[in-house]
């Protein structure tokens, strides 16, 4: 709307969010004021959903790496009776004693994972120093 008012007024208005650099321009009415509002409601919404699909992206990277594959090779533990062995895959220890860990003697087995807990998590705050703050 307002025909060949719009190219004899000076009522466009551009706005530029710094931190991200989303531009947002605005003529469709005649009134600069109403250009302005207008263009931060745009700027908000597109704010709004930037943020939104940050999230998202985040909390998806954040399953999967909980989830893993899938696969019959994300193997946490294995138990060999033949052989009197248990493995944990994860923190990459095998202990020849699987009568003794049935029988509830979890401590080398535990000691190995909170080892390994603890190196997973210096390698994931050496990635992300922000991470850890938000758990």
């Amino acid at each position: 709307p307002g025909g060949q008012h719009v190219n004899r007024t000076m009522s466009a208005v551009r706005i530029t969010h710094i931190p991200t650099g989303i531009v947002v321009a605005c003529q469709d009415e005649r009134s600069q004021h109403k250009n302005k509002a207008r263009a931060l409601r745009i700027l908000r919404s597109r704010l709004y959903e930037a943020e939104k699909r940050k999230q998202e992206q985040e909390r998806s990277k954040t399953r999967r790496e909980m989830i893993g594959s899938g696969d019959r090779s994300d193997r946490i533990r294995t138990y060999n009776f033949p052989q009197n062995r248990v493995t944990d895959h994860r923190a990459e220890i095998t202990l020849y004693s699987l009568d003794r860990i049935m029988e509830g003697e979890l401590d080398e087995l535990l000691d190995a994972l909170v080892e390994f807990d603890k190196r997973r998590r210096l390698e994931q705050l050496a990635r992300d120093p922000g991470a850890l703050m938000e758990k």
